[in-house]
Formats: C-alpha cells, sequence, structure tokens
C-alpha cells in the first residue's frame, strides 16, 4: 500500500515541491520518515496520529514509513504534517487516490485535527505544481497572491476528509477586506526646523541614497529617519511580491490582501547578531533585518552601538543588493535592495560639538570612531551634520512641508532616473554616470580640487556625481551639472566625526 502526495518546503525565502511518499506494510508497528527532515519535521509522527484519531478516523497499526522526496532538500517545519495525514489515509484505503489527484496540501496539525497556517505560505504555493492546493483558513491571503488555480481552504483535518470523498462542499473561499497597509507612516511637517536635514532626506528618498544622520541625543535623527518611508513612492509589482515573500518566510504578519504596497520599515536592535542582521541559520536559514527590508529602509539607530564585525557583514548586500548564505548542506539567496538611514552620535558621550559639551578623553573618541569602518562609512552618499533645533522653531515655527509634497517631488525625481533606465539615480553605473551626469569646467575643476586634497576618493567621486545627479532632478535642472550642485553634493557628505569640511571616500 503506497500513496504519493504533492506538498512543498521552505529554504531560505523559496519554496521546493515535495512528493511525500506514505508506505504501510504489515510488520511491527512503527513510524520512520526519512529524506533530511529536521526534528519538528519527524514530531509529525504524534501530531498525525494525535489529529486523525480526533478527528475519528483510523490509526494503522502496522509498520508506516513516510519518504519525503527529493531527499537531498533538507525538509524543516510542521508544513508536511497534513501531505503525511492524507498520504496515510490513502496507503490504507480510507481516500480513493483518484480523489487527491492534481492537488496538493501545506498545513501543520493540531492535536484536535485542526489546520494551522504555516509560515513561508506565499512561497510555498507558487512552488506547487499542480493546479489545485489545500491550505489552512489563516494563509488563505498569501495563497491567493500567486493565483493558484484551484485553492481550498479547511478548517480541519475531519472537514478536508469528508469534502474530499463528497459528503459535504468544500468550505466556501471568501473575500478578505484589503486594507491600506500595516501601520501608517508619520507625517514630515511634525518635524520643526532642521532645514537641511530635511533636504537630506528629500535627496535620499528621491535618489535611494544611503543616509547617515550625526547630532547630538534629541537632536531629532530617529524622528527625521521614521518619516522616510513615507516620502517613498508605492512597491512596484515585482518589488512587492519579493518583499512579501521574504516576509510571509520569515513569519512575519502581511496586509489583509497578502501582499505589501507600501516600503517596509525595519529598525533593528543595536545589540543584533550577524545573522539577525543579514539572514543565516543551521538547519533553516531565515532572512535576515536587511532582506526583511527590501524595497523599503533599513534604519540602524545607534550605528556606533553596533559590533563591528556585524557592521561589516552588510558591505557586500549594499554593494550587490543580495545577501547569499551558504551552508554545508545548501545555500540560499536573499533579494536586499533596502535604503540604509543611519543615525549616531558624533562620540560616546554625545556632547561633541557643543563648547566644552564633551566629556570624553581623545583616546575614547578615535576607538568610537573605529567601530564604524571606512569602507561601511564609503558606502554613506550622505553624511548629514544633525544640530538641536532652534528653540524658536519648536516653540513658534510654522510646519514644514507635509510628506505628500515631497513625496510628489520625489516621484518625479525618479520618473526621470527611469528615463536613463534605473529605479533611481544610486543605481546607476559609472559608464551611466558619464552619460548622465556631465560636468561643466567650474565643478570639474571643484571636485579635481577635492581629489588633490584627498578628501574625495574615486568611489566618493562617482556618489558624488550621483547625488548632484538628484538633487538636479528634484529642482529640474537640465545640462550638465554645475558647481552649485556638486558644492551643494559635497556640503552632504561630511566627515561624521569632523564635521567641518568634507570627508575622505
Amino acid at each position: 500500500m503506497l500513496a504519493a502526495i504533492s506538498s512543498a518546503t521552505l529554504l531560505g525565502v523559496r519554496g521546493h515541491p515535495v512528493t511525500v511518499e506514505v508506505h504501510v506494510a504489515n510488520g511491527l508497528p512503527a513510524f520512520n520518515v526519512v529524506g533530511l527532515p529536521d526534528t519538528s519535521c519527524r514530531e509529525a509522527r504524534d501530531r498525525v496520529r494525535a489529529a486523525l484519531e480526533s478527528s475519528g478516523l483510523a490509526w494503522p497499526n502496522q509498520r508506516i514509513t513516510i519518504n519525503l522526496a527529493p531527499t537531498g532538500v533538507p525538509k524543516a517545519g510542521a508544513v508536511l504534517d497534513l501531505a503525511m495525514a492524507v498520504g496515510l489515509l490513502v496507503a490504507c484505503g480510507e481516500i480513493e487516490p483518484e480523489l487527491v489527484k492534481g492537488l496538493a496540501f501545506l498545513g501543520e496539525l493540531g492535536l484536535d485535527g485542526s489546520l494551522r497556517p504555516v509560515a513561508g505560505a506565499l512561497p510555498l504555493v507558487d512552488a506547487i505544481e499542480e493546479p489545485g492546493v489545500v491550505v489552512a483558513l489563516g494563509n488563505q491571503a498569501e495563497a491567493t497572491v500567486v493565483g493558484p488555480e484551484i485553492l481550498y481552504c479547511v478548517p480541519d483535518l475531519r472537514s478536508l476528509v469528508r469534502a474530499l470523498r463528497g459528503d459535504e462542499p468544500w468550505p466556501v473561499v471568501t473575500s478578505i477586506p484589503e486594507e491600506e497597509s500595516l501601520e501608517d507612516d508619520p507625517d514630515l511637517a511634525e518635524v520643526r526646523g532642521q532645514r537641511m536635514a530635511r533636504f537630506a532626506l528629500e535627496v535620499a528618498a528621491a535618489g535611494a541614497h544611503h543616509l547617515l544622520l550625526i547630532g547630538p541625543p534629541g537632536a531629532g535623527k530617529s524622528m527625521l529617519a521614521r518619516r522616510l518611508p513615507g516620502l517613498l513612492p508605492d512597491l512596484t509589482q515585482a518589488v512587492a511580491l519579493a518583499s512579501s515573500r521574504i516576509r510571509s518566510a520569515a513569519g512575519e504578519p502581511l496586509p489583509n490582501s497578502g501582499l505589501l504596497r507600501r516600503p517596509p520599515w525595519r529598525a533593528p536592535h543595536h545589540g543584533a547578531s550577524a545573522a539577525a542582521l543579514v539572514g543565516g541559520g543551521s538547519m533553516v536559514m531565515r532572512p535576515g533585518e536587511v532582506s526583511l527590508a527590501h524595497g523599503g529602509v533599513l534604519f540602524l539607530d545607534e550605528l556606533g552601538e553596533f559590533a563591528p564585525s556585524v557592521l561589516d557583514t552588510l558591505r557586500q548586500p549594499l554593494e550587490d543588493g543580495t545577501v547569499r548564505v551558504s551552508r554545508a548542506f545548501g545555500s540560499a539567496e536573499f533579494p536586499a535592495q533596502v535604503l540604509l538611514v543611519a543615525a549616531m552620535n558624533p562620540c560616546p558621550c554625545g556632547g561633541s560639538g557643543a563648547p566644552g559639551g564633551c566629556r570624553c578623553p581623545e583616546s575614547t573618541r578615535a576607538r568610537y570612531a573605529r567601530r564604524v569602518s571606512g569602507p561601511l562609512l564609503d558606502r554613506f552618499d550622505l553624511r548629514v551634520d544633525v544640530q538641536r533645533p532652534n528653540p524658536l522653531d519648536l516653540l513658534s515655527g510654522d510646519p514644514g512641508e507635509s510628506s505628500e509634497q515631497v513625496a510628489e517631488r520625489v516621484i518625479s525625481a525618479r520618473l526621470r532616473a527611469e528615463e536613463r533606465g534605473v529605479v533611481a539615480n544610486a543605481e546607476l553605473s559609472p559608464a551611466m554616470v558619464e552619460q548622465a551626469a556631465a560636468l561643466t569646467e567650474e565643478a570639474t575643476q571643484l571636485l579635481k580640487a577635492a581629489l588633490y586634497a584627498g578628501t574625495l576618493s574615486a568611489r566618493g567621486l562617482h556618489r558624488v556625481r550621483k547625488v548632484a545627479l538628484t538633487i538636479g532632478d528634484l529642482s529640474g535642472h537640465q545640462g550638465p551639472l554645475n558647481a552649485d550642485l556638486i558644492d551643494t553634493a559635497l556640503s552632504l557628505r561630511i566627515d561624521p566625526f569632523h564635521p567641518v569640511g568634507h570627508a575622505v571616500g
């Protein structure tokens, strides 16, 4: 007595089809699962037995062997519970094989026979090759996103068996009211003063330029950063699907529609490990914070408090837009196209810059500066000094432009970038920079002086030109970049530990 049931397993953020082969034979009662299952997958034996008995179905007192093919792909979690139970019922003759033909089964079984939703339903359903899929009610929204031909959502094992046998109709899949987003973005109009920082925020949103905010505590760095997602345009269909796939694989909540439309916001604590930040794991490889922020903003508050080794793991993802995790049993690739925003104090005590304000010894300040490596610092196109706002601005100043007003200019700048063949100017290759960001003679001399003075590297030269191009797009500038645009771009690239002057890199 043999049965083969279609299902899927999760590896990274991608689903892989799995065939659950169930063999029931005479012999000493046993239940063995083979095919690289992890501990939680092997524990399906107890869940399946209890679910069958709670649903009024017979448990075969025979030798049961379950093979999860292909055997070279590791299987983790309880997503194969339902497929094992259905395969067991088919192998024992409780369900005719023709009734499950063309169907795949995904779901975790409770001891009472209930069907529970699983993490990663979106990529799992997307990997299914059969036209029909059976999932738990809680996975309906995610399963609908990838649009299987036939979708059945059932509450428990008893209802599934009755529907397969034709004793009762399949439960009706009802539509779920769509919501705009998981949370509203705060408005930029709430920020008083901070003219230069607000402008840097607009440039970062328009060109997807990484931004570093440096200033004393209470200056409003975190408040500014939190308003950046509200300036960004909605996600494209491709990015929305990729971002939703990542969030689903990580078990994070999704909107009722099952698809993210607004750019995500992630702000990990400075005690996060390298695996938490870029992804990883042993048997189960999970996406990290940089991947969960795909298409949106990754905010690192108190940048100087992160472990330097953890921060340096971001260098390759920021450059390539992808995280590649390799382990002995396999590898996984996670998308990581993010807009990185970081905030930090100029020194450990936070008083640096004010006359007599810093209480840190010179050695402490030097050690603090070394916590952010030069190569990582060089990846911040914008580095802005954020001082405490003027008291008059806080008490009686007029509110600034709203996020909606600024977002309109950001969208216009992004449309100009699309005419160059990229989503944002930060993605321009060196060859494209030479074509799109031509320089006037005065602008060339300004950059030449910075290069000879050692305040600008070759990488920094291209990044300054991209920032100047974004500033020109925001203002409607046409033609070669002039000296004013280059000078503004250089003024937005300070040395974070010596704010006066331009930074090296």
